[in-house]
């Protein structure tokens, strides 16, 4: 099979990693393929922009700094772990400081990022979240996983859809067919994105299909490598670049060159105190299950040979909230959801998110919050599409729970997740059902 073509090679264990440091990072960001790594860093945008939009027009975040702060995460991490690790906003805290009006703030905001990152630290340093990692039944991950993907491709389906106001949180009225944001238009990228990209790979196959025709083979080995060589997320996100350039011509005029101002947020007592209530607490299970117990099965199921541990992965969330938060940068944390989307167009390495990350600091050092002018203009269905196939990629990780019983404990723990909008409740009541079945089968052989 071919060695350049990212959407059709089987996952290989990787070679033995190297002992010195400076040959690890250069490996680990080296690209697999030049255009499916470029590619596949448009895999996360569908969550990042969104979030991150709304966050800057309905409190103010500091752009800027939040684009040089995650860049600079994209790069060390990539580094790192030589995998397209995501960087994401914590999407509860994103969720109550939209929601709350004017009692949840920037100072609220980032003492619940601050407190997220210190617990994530603490569990990862003391070696619990290691354990947390090995009890949970595989049964109960695919739960999250299908929960999470489904609920990206559910609200990547509203996007598509209805007008939204990110600043509000909330859908309009119904998508036009045309216009520069109509539905034809993301139809279209959908479709694109379908016949350039496919399913996405199998990854268990037994390659017996290649055996029955060498003629049809070959065809389809050279048909698969053009495909490969097209970077269809690439030319969709361009392609809305373009089209809020085109919506609005005098956004041009908006623009300010220069990085933001950067500066330590002053957070009062009440400030820790609601962050910690209102943002932490609901913060915390989504990132313990979704940002590093999820994150780090399926980095295993898609990188055979390049596991992490869950304490290395809770480390660097706890870090990251450690010192971005307190100059202002938005709360983030690692994904499943990202990951999924990024292995989908192509990512392959750490040079895929380390690309991201260096254009994210690019435009915070030269464009600062004005940026914020131009994402408001971008079409919204757009992101949706990109939203979508991240969604569906990671919901496709369930394929393995092969027994009735372990697809009973995960569409449980999924449905439950979905309906409460809480992944800790779907988790507690995957757990139990997973117990149960278990007494089950030693009271009844």
């Amino acid at each position: 099979m071919d060695s350049e073509n990212p959407q059709t090679l089987e996952p290989q264990a990787e070679t033995p990693p190297p002992t010195n440091i400076v040959h690890k990072v250069k490996r680990n960001l080296s690209f697999k393929s030049k255009w499916a790594e470029l590619n596949g860093a448009m895999g996360d945008l569908g969550t990042y922009i969104p979030i991150v939009l709304a966050l800057t027009l309905a409190k103010d975040l500091n752009l800027g700094t939040t684009l040089i702060f995650t860049g600079l995460y994209n790069i060390v991490t990539g580094a790192m772990y030589g995998v397209p690790m995501p960087v994401q906003p914590m999407k509860s805290i994103a969720a109550v400081a939209i929601s709350n009006g004017s009692g949840f703030d920037i100072p609220e905001i980032m003492a619940a990022g601050i407190c997220t990152g210190a617990v994530l630290l603490v569990l990862g340093v003391t070696g619990l979240m290691q354990m947390v990692y090995r009890l949970i039944p595989l049964s109960v991950v695919r739960g999250i996983q299908l929960s999470q993907g489904l609920s990206f491709a559910m609200s990547a389906v509203k996007y598509i859809r209805k007008v939204q106001d990110f600043s509000k949180s909330k859908s309009m009225g119904n998508r036009q067919w045309l216009g520069l944001d109509g539905l034809i238009l993301t139809l279209f990228c959908a479709c694109f994105i379908t016949v350039v990209n496919g399913a996405g790979q199998e990854r268990h196959g037994n390659g017996s299909e290649f055996n029955v025709d060498e003629e049809r083979n070959v065809r389809r080995k050279r048909m698969r490598k053009i495909m490969a060589t097209i970077p269809s997320a690439f030319i969709v996100f361009v392609l809305g670049v373009v089209l809020a350039f085109i919506r609005r011509p005098e956004v041009v005029n908006d623009i300010k060159f220069g990085p933001s101002v950067m500066e330590v947020v002053r957070i009062p007592g009440h400030s820790w105190k609601e962050g910690f209530i209102k943002g932490t607490i609901p913060q915390l299970p989504l990132s313990i299950l979704n940002s590093v117990i999820a994150v780090c099965k399926l980095s295993s199921d898609l990188f055979p040979g390049r596991e992490f541990s869950a304490t290395s992965v809770s480390v660097t969330v706890g870090l990251m909230n450690l010192v971005g938060c307190w100059f202002g940068a938005m709360p983030c944390c690692h994904g499943a959801g990202g990951l999924a989307g990024q292995y989908k167009f192509g990512g392959r390495s750490g040079g895929c998110v380390a690309i991201l990350g260096a254009a994210k600091m690019v435009l915070g050092l030269v464009l600062g919050t004005s940026l914020v002018t131009i994402l408001h203009q971008f079409p919204v269905g757009i992101l949706g599409v990109l939203l979508l196939f991240a969604g569906i990629e990671l919901a496709m990780t369930c394929r393995d729970m092969n027994s009735k019983e372990e697809s009973f404990v995960m569409l449980i723990c999924a449905a439950v997740s979905l309906v409460g909008s809480s992944a800790a409740l779907g988790f507690i009541c995957g757990m139990l059902v997973h117990v149960l079945l278990k007494l089950r089968t030693l009271c009844v052989p």
